[in-house]
């Protein structure tokens, strides 16, 4: 299918806010006033800006395309749980079941894992050996991302960021806010977290749109919270949609899996994998994979050529991974459980595509690391599409490591957390 990519401008978050208490009449209307004055300014700067791009690639025709296609979904089974196929020595259980929406994870030192439930608005605590999962917060709209660090435990829904004690018990304590002011979501709204080695804060903010120009920095971006004053500051911009990230546990460089965009077709753009480098810039939405500029997009970045932003200014992925799979989460593995040669290697969950012919995803993929630097992926945790392609039974989204070093997966449409161990001999 082919169709026409509308690319403008993100409007500024406070249009869209509330304004609050009724203002007098007259303030209204200027308000009014200011507001169009600015977007029309805004609107005929993209004009400028796009007539600019257009200007540098005359002549030459560019196909603006995507397909649709998302695999029929199937109800948990025990039959269907026997197809997934891991490594040999390798074996799949189920860690815990009718969970709903369950999402990220973060396991406390006791075993406790804690899971966000976007569509239910709350975390809950799943315990080997309880009858069903608890409820520990409620009423969170919008509720992602969640950490645990130092006995706290914290969360994070589209502009905030909370923490609570762990009680003894597993209880979350009295939730008190950190910030409360991140940018508005759009087509990107859920928030992820995740702590760095020095203990600052790392925030993914996703783009709000496919590609476009935005109106905060901090949006497309990963920012970087100091936990003690609560300053936070933008580490990586040019970022679509970096849910998932981490550190290497021998090196501590960062991490990060990124969204591509959806209208170059089938085939471009790869998901990405790359380096996290502070003040660096990752391409969007000027550019995709290795630093090729995209000009199916008419954002234009300031003062510079498209093409010659993406070669010089830009940072290209180290690996990718299909284009449109949905990379979700990327956990390093520093456990003891798995054999050796997997220590300070990857995990990465790639939801599964919805906007390709041929379905790709719905799998968990090891990526190889040597040295600190990923030179390969390899297929881990499969089965969840059918052989033929035109069904699954699960989208697979977090990923967490448990004390004894298993890895756990979550899977968000049956709502079922599964558990990958090592058979000692196998």
């Amino acid at each position: 299918m082919v169709y026409l990519h509308r690319v403008g401008v993100a409007e500024p978050d406070r249009f869209r806010h509330s304004p609050g208490p009724a203002a007098p009449e007259i303030g209204r209307a200027d308000m009014t006033r200011k507001a169009a004055m600015l977007k029309t300014a805004m609107l005929l700067s993209v004009a400028l800006v796009s007539a600019s791009a257009w200007a540098q690639q005359e002549g030459v025709l560019h196909k603006v395309e995507t397909n649709v296609f998302r695999p029929k979904h199937q109800p948990f089974s025990e039959d269907a749980v026997k197809r997934l196929k891991v490594p040999e020595g390798f074996e799949v259980s189920i860690f815990a079941r009718d969970l709903g929406n369950a999402r990220m994870m973060a396991v406390a030192e006791d075993g406790t894992v804690y899971v966000t439930r976007p569509e239910q608005k709350d975390v809950i605590a799943v315990k080997e050996g309880d009858p069903k999962p608890r409820t520990m917060a409620s009423d969170l709209d919008g509720i992602h991302g969640i950490a645990i660090r130092d006995g706290r435990i914290f969360l994070s829904t589209v502009h905030a960021v909370m923490a609570a004690d762990l009680n003894e018990d597993g209880t979350i304590g009295k939730m008190e806010n950190i910030i409360d002011d991140l940018p508005d979501g759009g087509q990107h709204g859920r928030r992820t977290l995740a702590f760095a080695p020095d203990g600052a804060l790392h925030i993914n903010v996703g783009s709000s749109c496919d590609a476009c120009f935005e109106s905060s920095d901090e949006k497309a971006a990963n920012l970087r919270l100091d936990i003690k004053d609560k300053k936070r500051t933008v580490f990586a911009k040019g970022l679509r949609n970096m849910l998932g990230f981490d550190w290497h546990p021998q090196t501590g460089v960062m991490w990060g899996v990124d969204h591509g965009v959806d209208h170059l077709g089938d085939e471009l753009p790869g998901e990405e994998l790359n380096k996290i480098e502070q003040g660096s810039h990752y391409g969007w939405p000027f550019c995709y994979g290795d630093r090729q500029p995209d000009w199916a997009s008419f954002t234009m970045p300031e003062g510079t050529p498209k093409d010659d932003f993406c070669k010089t200014k830009t940072a290209a992925p180290a690996l990718t991974f299909d284009a449109h799979a949905s990379v979700i989460n990327i956990r390093f593995y520093d456990a003891q459980q798995f054999p050796e040669d997997y220590r300070n290697d990857a995990f990465v969950t790639l939801r599964g595509s919805a906007n390709r012919a041929d379905p790709a995803g719905y799998k968990v993929v090891r990526v190889n690391f040597d040295k600190g630097e990923p030179t390969s992926t390899e297929d881990f945790l499969t089965g969840f599409l059918s052989e033929d392609r035109k069904t699954e039974f699960g989208r697979i989204a977090g990923l967490a490591i448990t004390p004894d070093g298993s890895l756990l997966v979550s899977e968000d449409t049956n709502g079922v957390i599964y558990r990958v161990s090592y058979k000692k001999g196998g």
